[in-house]
């Protein structure tokens, strides 16, 4: 497997660049059916396998967000769009700089740089957390001006430990949240 696969879509489709958590890979439920929306909506998907990226150890964030901003660099912000887990969202520097819209999963708003990076992506960031994250902050998030999601109860894999009727509910509405994201974004092309 390679460290980013792409898979492709029509000729000149835009692309999203999946950017999962450290523990959460891309094979994860949110992240699976995440991709499946957006092929559904034709875009081209572009996922990165953090264990594959030579020379990265996923918990250096330094070397994790620089890797995010090296693959970000040739996104067009009138088109394109990430999506990012928790490790994910330390490219939302990055994406704030370029213009890029993201889709932000449990994003890791303790970090100064990533809540201001949030708070200046406002208009084209969706932020997604739950209740019973130990990282998510509800408050920080509202208080970027970024669209918030909160899911009660949820915690950082967004799911609620123990209650599977109550995790594929959180399933179905994070995913309802995104498609109509995602349908946002296509009507502003």
């Amino acid at each position: 497997m390679a460290a980013v696969e792409t898979e492709r879509a029509a000729p000149g489709a835009p692309v999203a660049t999946l950017l999962p958590g450290r523990g959460y890979g891309p094979q994860a439920p949110l992240l699976y059916y995440a991709r499946l929306l957006l092929r559904g909506h034709g875009w081209a998907v572009r996922t990165v396998h953090w264990e594959q990226v030579s020379g990265i150890d996923p918990s250096d964030h330094a070397a994790a967000a620089a890797f995010a901003a090296e693959l970000l660099a040739t996104a067009d912000p009138a088109r394109d769009l990430v999506v990012g887990k928790s490790l994910g969202s330390l490219a939302l520097p990055a994406a704030a700089e370029r213009g890029v819209p993201g889709i932000w999963l449990t994003p890791l708003l303790g970090l100064e740089h990533v809540r201001r990076a949030a708070a200046r992506a406002a208009t084209s960031a969706l932020l997604i957390g739950g209740t019973a994250d130990p990282y998510w902050d509800g408050a920080a998030a509202a208080a970027t001006g970024a669209a918030v999601f909160e899911i009660p109860g949820a915690d950082h894999s967004l799911e609620r430990p123990g209650d599977l009727s109550g995790t594929l509910e959180v399933l179905s509405a994070v995913l309802s949240r995104i498609d109509a994201q995602l349908a946002a974004l296509a009507a502003r092309a």
